[in-house]
């Protein structure tokens, strides 16, 4: 009898326990994740030496395809517009609507970004594969917002919202 007794309470853990697996499967999906931050396009502000630790964010998905809660010098993670296999981490440099000033080896000196898109470049200007390889990205290919180093401790202080790549890339209005 108390077998019986402890086989249905341990199953009945079970259950419940298995009933939480798509609960937490979904908040992974479209909620927050964790994410390990590769390369050095992104460096000083995320991986500011490769020898000693590698970064991990708290990857805020919830709204991140939406052109409009995305705004400039945002960190965010996006699947390569080349190869969807592959995932870029990038400072936003321009939204939708914006001009921006591109750098080598962009083809025009100025784009004008389309509705949807982004305006992408690491940190790590002379070291990053972005935008200006490949174009404004859209935002269908953002995977979500990093908003905070999570691993290792001593990173816990860092400011993802200070840009430290170029400054003069914005060139809304007359100040191109």
């Amino acid at each position: 009898m108390v077998q019986t007794v402890i086989f249905h309470n341990g199953l009945r853990k079970l259950l419940i326990s298995i009933s939480w697996v798509p609960v937490l499967m979904t908040f992974n999906e479209h909620v927050c994740n964790v994410a390990k931050i590769e390369g050095s396009s992104m460096r000083p502000t995320l991986n500011p030496n490769d020898l000693t630790h590698t970064d991990w964010v708290l990857l805020w998905k919830f709204g991140a395809k939406n052109a409009e809660t995305l705004k400039n010098n945002d960190v965010i993670l996006f699947k390569a517009p080349s190869n969807p296999k592959k995932v870029y981490c990038k400072r936003v440099k321009g939204v939708q609507y914006d001009s921006v000033k591109t750098r080598h080896p962009y083809p025009k000196e100025i784009v004008h970004i389309p509705r949807n898109h982004l305006w992408v470049e690491g940190d790590n200007v002379y070291h990053s594969i972005d935008s200006n390889n490949f174009g404004p990205i859209s935002t269908g290919l953002v995977l979500g917002k990093a908003v905070r180093v999570i691993w290792p401790p001593s990173r816990w202080n860092a400011d993802l919202n200070s840009s430290t790549g170029r400054g003069d890339i914005g060139v809304n209005g007359l100040d191109v």
